[in-house]
C-alpha cells in the first residue's frame, strides 16, 4: 500500500508540474532593455522585437499579444525568425501581423528568417515570404534597408540564418551607410563570426532560453557551442564590446512547455548618438 502511494504521489507530482509547465507558455512577458543614452526617448528608437512564434506551438493569441502590447509606442518591429515549420501553419501568421500593424510602427517592421522557416521549400517557402510582404513586413535576406530617424541615417541590416549556413554577411554589409548599424538575425551564434563588422545593436533569438531550463539547458550544447558555454542564451551581452540581445521567443517547439523560461517580448530602447559620435562603418 505504501509503494502505491508513492507511485501516485509521483504521478500527481509529475501531472502537476506539467500542467504548469505548459501554463507557463501562455504568460508572456515584456522586457524593456535600456541601450546607451537617457531614459526619456529622446534620440532614441523605440524597437519591438519578436522571436521564434513558431506558430504550431503558439499558446498567446493574437488578440491577447496586441492588448499586452498596445499601450506602448513603437518606432521599428524586428521579428527575427522561425514563425513555423509547417506549410498549414502559414494561414495562422496572418492575425498575428495584423494585430503587430495595429500598433502602427513608425518606420515599418522588418523580418529575417530562421531555421525552422527553410523546413519550408519551393512555393510554400515563397507563400510565407508574400504572407509577409502582403501584411507590410520588409523581408531581408542577407540585405540592408535604410531608414532616417530623428535626422540619423539607421541601417537595418537583415542577416539569413546562420544555423543553416545560409548567411553572408559581406552581402548583407554591401548596402551600408555611415551611420548606426541595427542588425537582424536569427541565430546569435553568428556574432563571434563577426569581428570585421561593426553593428550598434544586434537582435536574435533561436535559444528560446532554454525554454527547458531546469536544471540547465544541456540540449543548447548541440545548437551552440560557442556562446553556449559562456552561458550566453538570453537576453543582453556583448561580444567584443558590440552590443547584442538574445530573445527567448514568443512560441515553443517540440513540446508545448516552458520550465525555466517565459514567453517574451522585448522592447529596445536603442540611443542614436550623434553622427561625430558613431563609428564610421567599413564593410570587409
Amino acid at each position: 500500500m505504501t509503494f502505491f502511494f508513492i507511485i501516485l504521489s509521483f504521478f500527481l507530482l509529475l501531472a502537476f508540474g506539467l500542467r504548469k509547465a505548459h501554463r507557463n507558455t501562455y504568460e508572456a512577458v515584456l522586457h524593456k532593455v535600456q541601450v546607451g543614452g537617457p531614459k526619456d526617448g529622446n534620440g532614441a528608437i523605440r524597437i519591438l522585437q519578436l522571436s521564434d512564434l513558431h506558430l504550431e506551438k503558439l499558446s498567446i493569441s493574437p488578440d491577447d499579444l496586441y492588448e499586452k502590447l498596445k499601450g506602448e509606442p513603437v518606432d521599428l518591429i524586428a521579428l527575427t525568425g522561425d514563425f513555423l515549420d509547417r506549410e498549414a501553419s502559414i494561414a495562422k501568421l496572418g492575425p498575428y501581423l495584423t494585430a503587430l500593424k495595429k500598433l502602427h510602427p513608425v518606420y515599418g517592421m522588418y523580418a529575417v528568417f530562421g531555421n525552422h522557416d527553410y523546413v519550408l521549400q519551393g512555393e510554400p517557402f515563397e507563400r510565407l515570404k508574400a504572407t509577409l510582404e502582403e501584411h507590410g513586413c520588409i523581408v531581408l535576406q542577407n540585405e540592408t534597408k535604410t531608414i532616417t530617424v530623428h535626422g540619423q541615417t539607421v541601417n537595418i541590416i537583415g542577416i539569413d540564418d546562420f544555423y543553416t549556413g545560409r548567411s553572408d554577411i559581406k552581402k548583407a554589409y554591401a548596402g551600408v551607410k555611415d551611420g548606426i548599424n541595427l542588425v537582424l538575425t536569427h541565430d546569435p551564434d553568428i556574432v563571434p563570426h563577426m569581428r570585421d563588422y561593426h553593428f550598434d545593436y544586434l537582435l536574435s533569438g533561436h535559444f528560446h532560453g532554454g525554454q527547458i531550463h531546469w536544471p540547465k539547458p544541456y540540449h543548447l550544447a548541440k545548437m551552440s557551442k560557442t556562446l553556449t558555454e559562456r552561458n550566453m542564451i538570453k537576453g543582453y551581452h556583448e561580444w567584443d564590446g558590440k552590443p547584442f540581445y538574445i530573445n527567448e521567443g514568443l512560441g515553443q517547439t517540440g513540446v508545448n512547455i516552458r520550465i525555466g523560461s517565459k514567453p517574451e517580448v522585448t522592447l529596445h530602447l536603442l540611443s542614436l548618438p550623434s553622427v561625430a559620435q558613431s563609428e564610421t562603418v567599413k564593410a570587409v
